[in-house]
């Protein structure tokens, strides 16, 4: 199963706290927590997972209903990010996010690229129609 990307970014934000614990990093070296408050790592998981559970719901594969759930989660993301001053998500963010999203409906036996291509776009287009981030 496809890892969320704010669960790689909560235990990198855990993995720095620990080391300030240990005295092996010092607090001003510590900018993860700064990069990642904890309000984006739960607004974003709760997304990914309503993301999720939708995609999983899918019975027939309908390209609407596929790209609506797109839409959807990326609309969602967008607002975290926004409530973030638009500074939630940077490029590796934006990235790890897109893939995550391919690799989510691809868990669920939709053919990502053969999505895209009936929608003459490029599999790594899939989101960009409404996203800001």
């Amino acid at each position: 199963m496809a890892i969320r990307p704010s669960a790689r970014w909560r235990a990198r934000v855990d993995e720095q706290a620990t080391d300030v614990a240990a005295g092996a990093r010092t607090p001003s070296d510590a900018f993860l927590s700064e990069l990642f408050p904890e309000s984006l790592l739960a607004a974003t998981d709760a997304a990914l997972q309503v993301f999720e559970s939708e995609v999983g719901t899918l019975r027939d594969r309908d390209d609407e209903q596929v790209f609506e759930a797109v839409k959807r989660v990326v609309l969602a993301l967008n607002e975290i990010n926004e409530d973030h001053d638009g500074a939630g998500y940077e490029t590796e963010e934006r990235e790890e996010l897109c893939l995550y999203i391919d690799q989510a409906l691809t868990e669920h036996g939709i053919d990502v690229a053969a999505l895209a291509s009936r929608r003459g776009i490029s599999r790594t287009e899939i989101t960009d129609d409404w996203r800001d981030w």
